[in-house]
């Protein structure tokens, strides 16, 4: 077996246990306090917040309340209408100096946000982790429209790539091979950080991306 097909195995063996591991127990009250800036976390399509748990555990003993959007459920939704949900959470809970912490889509609908909803400058940054900022050319195969929005082409990425002011305040993290995103996650203007792992899903369980995560908080 190839280095990459065994990452993508072991990629798809992570996903499954994360998605098991969300019927347990942990709810997201236990990482509301802290005294440090808040952070609010978004994951990727059909992933819960559990997903971001090995992230979110990291902040949290760092000092960071964490918030969770479960109206978010399993982000199937277009980004404009997930990003406004985003907002409208920050300005409910008067949240501020926030940071957002993104997995895939949720990268997308975080840069949205930054560059489209936030006129009062609540987020002050974004992590992303294994965000396709540019778009997947695996997404022209997908057999339901709400996979075919990671389309180079699809109209709201293309007006997100033309959107260059917030870049300056968003980290991407990503790996040396994604199985989800072959042209990877670079992003123009941004501080860009590519760490020796493969996969889409299990670089949110590596050290490194935690460390990478932690760096970009200050």
């Amino acid at each position: 077996m190839s280095t990459r097909a065994a990452w993508a195995v072991r990629d798809w063996v992570y996903a499954v246990r994360w998605q098991v591991r969300s019927l347990g127990p942990t709810t997201a009250d236990d990482y509301l306090d802290g005294d440090r800036p808040p952070v609010v976390v978004i994951p990727g399509v059909y992933e819960t917040w559990h997903f971001m748990r090995p992230l979110m555990d990291a902040l949290h003993d760092r000092g960071h309340p964490v918030h969770v959007l479960p109206v978010l459920r399993h982000n199937v939704r277009p980004v404009p209408a997930s990003a406004e949900e985003v907002v409208a959470y920050l300005e409910e809970h008067d949240l501020r100096e926030v940071l957002l912490v993104a997995h895939s889509k949720g990268g997308l609908i975080g840069k949205y946000a930054m560059a489209s909803l936030d006129p009062d400058r609540r987020i002050d940054r974004m992590v992303a982790v294994s965000t396709p900022f540019g778009g997947s050319s695996l997404a022209r195969l997908a057999p339901v429209a709400h996979l075919r929005v990671f389309r180079a082409a699809d109209p709201v990425l293309a007006a997100m790539g033309r959107e260059l002011a917030v870049n300056a305040r968003i980290t991407s993290v990503y790996g040396v091979f994604d199985t989800l995103i072959p042209e990877g996650s670079e992003l123009a203007g941004a501080t860009n950080v590519r760490l020796p792992v493969g996969g889409h899903f299990r670089i949110l369980g590596d050290s490194r991306t935690r460390e990478a995560v932690l760096a970009a908080t200050g």
